[in-house]
């Protein structure tokens, strides 16, 4: 488990950059957008770079590591200056947190496509 999801985390993090998600922040006219765009890049990295220290046999620090992804997620969105981007980081956060749910209990397939849809969704809004 903690090899495919930590490939598919590092990937997404990877194509958020790729994907405009840095990129593609000053063209965003909502006031400090642009910042929050790369703390939600910093907070994904942050986040690999926990779990890749996490053993597959401990679904529960995973689940905690995801929550609290999402707590930030939930955070900078309420942070960001584009309607927008706060409705993408809020719709990751609650994707997050069902994700976190099921990895709990070993099931790492939901935050294995979290991940995996994660740039497209977060890097659009960043555009």
């Amino acid at each position: 488990m903690r090899d495919r999801v930590v490939r598919a985390l590092a990937g997404g993090v990877v194509l958020l950059g790729a994907s405009g998600l840095l990129g593609g922040c000053g063209a965003l006219g909502g006031g400090n957008s642009a910042q929050v765009c790369t703390d939600t890049r910093k907070a994904f990295q942050q986040y690999i770079t926990q779990v890749r220290s996490v053993s597959a046999a401990e679904p529960g620090q995973w689940r905690q590591a995801t929550e609290q992804l999402a707590g930030r997620l939930d955070g900078l969105a309420g942070k960001a200056g584009d309607g927008k981007l706060e409705k993408a980081l809020k719709a990751e956060a609650d994707r997050l947190r069902a994700a976190a749910a099921a990895v709990g209990t070993g099931d790492a397939s939901q935050l294995d496509a979290v991940m995996r849809d994660t740039p497209a969704r977060i890097g659009k809004a960043c555009d």
